[in-house]
């Protein structure tokens, strides 16, 4: 997948956006240079088109932000929208809108490593074996918690580049990207002698939502709204098994033949909507055009 969330500053990947006062556009403030950027971008124009009173995105091409700072804008009301994977902390400071944009595909993952370590993980075989090997993660990511909370080491940073930089450094062993992320992201530095691990998957609960700031709960409701009629009419189900980066990590990942680790994710909301069996990837259960190859 050509890059979901590679950036740094982002936990899942995230976009702001400005609502102008006197027209009813969306104005995208950070380039949409990332697969999460073109795809939260394509669903969040899909929700505003199931609006009663729908709005339009105009991208003004704004600057790149960390984590934090995103949450600090949306908090001052500074933007309007960004998405993350939740956690109870990002939703006591935010509101979420509870429908998972990516069905919940972000809670499984898998390994970049060095080209040449493919052997030490072949090794792995138990829970006690990973915990063995040193995980890098960004200081603030959702990811971070859980994986701590799991009791596996992990080794953080705050910028995106840095950790693929120390993962080529031998600073950890291994970098978890969601199913979707690696497969360009090994070729994003020239001069990184990186590669996907291929027998290994972590599996969690880890919903990617949009948030706005908490006063601005006409916004959420709306977009809610339009995301429940997306999903309703099977448009939401379209955008998401027809976007050909989640086509082509579903088709590479291999992940019937992957040993999997079931972690608990005890940042998990207790709102978590994971009842709504709608709104999960059932991987058992795939369309056939995404199950075409390793899958089945």
């Amino acid at each position: 997948m050509r890059q979901f969330a590679r950036h740094a500053i982002m936990l899942c990947v995230f976009i702001s956006l400005k609502l102008s006062a006197a027209t009813p556009e969306v104005i995208v403030t950070i380039p949409r240079v990332t697969d999460m950027d073109h795809y939260s971008s394509k669903m969040l124009q899909l929700a505003l088109e199931h609006m009663d009173n729908p709005h339009s995105i105009r991208p003004d091409g704004g600057s790149q932000r960390t984590q934090t700072r995103y949450v600090e804008d949306i908090i001052a009301n500074k933007v309007d929208v960004m998405w993350a994977a939740t956690n109870q902390d990002l939703e006591d400071n935010m509101l979420p809108i509870r429908i998972p944009l990516l069905k919940g595909l972000l809670g499984h993952r898998i390994f970049l490593i060095q080209q040449n370590d493919q052997a030490k993980f072949d090794r792995i075989k138990t829970l006690e074996d990973l915990k063995k090997i040193k995980l890098g993660q960004g200081t603030v990511w959702a990811d971070t918690q859980i994986l701590e909370a799991n009791e596996l080491p992990v080794v953080k940073a705050q910028k995106y580049h840095s950790l693929l930089r120390m993962l080529d450094g031998g600073r950890f062993d291994a970098f978890p990207r969601g199913v979707q992320e690696p497969w360009t992201e090994v070729k994003l530095i020239d001069g990184l002698n990186l590669a996907v691990e291929q027998r290994i998957m972590l599996v969690y609960k880890m919903p990617c939502y949009f948030f706005v700031n908490k006063a601005n709960s006409q916004l959420a409701k709306e977009i809610e709204q339009g995301l429940n009629r997306a999903i309703a009419d099977g448009s939401f189900d379209q955008l998401f098994f027809n976007d050909p980066a989640i086509q082509n990590a579903l088709n590479k990942a291999n992940i019937k033949n992957r040993l999997v680790f079931h972690l608990d994710n005890p940042t998990l909301p207790k709102e978590t909507p994971v009842d709504r069996a709608e709104l999960w990837l059932d991987l058992k259960n795939l369309p056939a055009s995404t199950a075409q190859t390793s899958l089945h």
